[in-house]
C-alpha cells in the first residue's frame, strides 16, 4: 500500500503520467516554440495554426500535466500519410515518450484509414533513426542534400515507409 502511495504521490509531483491528445489552436505558440528549440528551421505559431485548422492534418500534442513536452503532425492524402514532424522537450528525451507519442499517433492514421506512412529523416540522426526503426518504419530511398545546417552545411535524408495495413 506505501508503495503505491509513493508511487502516485511520485507520478503527481513530476506532473502525472504524459498523455497523448488531439492539439488545439491553443497550443499553436507552445507546439511552434518546441519546434524551434528541435530543429534548425522552426515553423512558427502561425504554421501550425494554419496546420491545426486543415482537415487533411493530424496533429497530437504530448501533455504532462498542464505542460505540453511534445508533439506529433502529419499530413494525409487518401490512404497514405506522412510525418512532418515528431519532437519531445530536450529535458524529457530518453524516457520513451517518443516512442509512446509515435505510436499513438500511428494508431489514430491507421483509424482515420490510412495504410501507408512516409517521413524523412537525417541520414545521421541516430536517435530519430532508432525511434522509426523500433516503430517499423524502413528505409525505402535517399534525398541527396535535402536538409541544410545553419552554418550551410547540406545533409542526406532517408526516405522511411511503413505499411499499417
Amino acid at each position: 500500500m506505501m508503495s503505491q502511495i509513493r508511487s502516485w504521490f511520485g507520478g503527481w509531483w513530476r506532473g502525472g503520467a504524459a498523455v497523448v491528445e488531439p492539439a488545439t489552436q491553443r497550443d499553436a505558440a507552445r507546439l511552434a516554440q518546441l519546434h524551434g528549440a528541435s530543429f534548425h528551421r522552426g515553423w512558427g505559431e502561425a504554421e501550425f495554426e494554419t496546420m491545426l485548422s486543415e482537415r487533411n492534418t493530424l496533429v497530437h500534442r504530448l501533455r504532462q500535466g498542464r505542460k505540453i513536452i511534445g508533439f506529433a503532425v502529419s499530413r494525409l492524402a487518401a490512404d497514405e500519410a506522412e510525418i512532418l514532424s515528431i519532437a519531445v522537450a530536450a529535458d524529457q528525451r530518453g524516457r520513451g515518450l517518443s516512442h509512446n507519442l509515435l505510436l499513438t499517433h500511428l494508431g489514430h492514421l491507421a483509424g482515420r484509414g490510412v495504410r501507408t506512412i512516409f517521413l524523412e529523416v537525417e541520414e545521421n540522426n541516430q536517435p530519430a533513426r532508432r525511434l522509426y526503426e523500433r516503430a517499423g518504419f524502413a528505409v525505402v530511398g535517399r534525398r541527396e542534400r535535402y536538409y541544410r545546417e545553419a552554418n550551410g552545411e547540406q545533409l542526406n535524408a532517408l526516405l522511411m515507409r511503413r505499411d499499417l495495413s
